[in-house]
């Protein structure tokens, strides 16, 4: 059984990146409870004991709960849009304003967080590879994908 102190020291290690990490995934209102719910998630988990790379499994716990937490969101809100009969909408923005954080969030999770960590966290391919549990390759497909998506929506909107 794993010490109490060192559950409370990994979470101390890690905590303010996860939370950058989750920021971009989730955004500031959501990012807390993402790290939080997903370290305790990971900490309980029984592979905990034989994780190697602990960052890069917290890290790849953020994501997995960011996307629950999405899928959850996601399924709230039709549900909501059904019983009201009308959708939700943002507010209209001014002419010529560019809403990046509303094309991030437009992106996959998988897309964010890639882009995140080469852009934000400053990673390698290799680096966000290892982070995410995914190949090289996925890596730069996502970050390709993701570039030309936010793109498109930047220059259309």
């Amino acid at each position: 059984m794993v010490a109490m102190s060192d559950l409370e020291d990994t979470y101390r290690r890690h905590a303010d990146e996860l939370i950058r990490y989750a920021t971009v995934l989730v955004g500031p209102e959501a990012a807390s409870d993402t790290v939080t719910d997903a370290v305790i998630r990971a900490l309980k988990s029984p592979a905990w004991g034989a994780v190697e790379n602990q960052r890069a499994y917290l890290f790849r716990s953020v994501a997995n709960q960011a996307a629950s937490d999405r899928r959850s969101e996601t399924r709230r809100h039709r549900r909501e849009r059904v019983a009201a009969m009308s959708p939700v909408a943002r507010p209209p923005l001014d002419e010529g304003t560019i809403d990046a954080r509303r094309a991030l969030d437009r992106l996959s999770i998988q897309q964010r967080a890639v882009v995140y960590l080469t852009y934000w966290d400053d990673c390698s391919p290799r680096q966000i590879a290892d982070v995410l549990g995914i190949s090289e390759g996925s890596v730069r497909k996502q970050l390709t994908r993701a570039r030309a998506r936010l793109r498109k929506m930047l220059t259309d909107d």
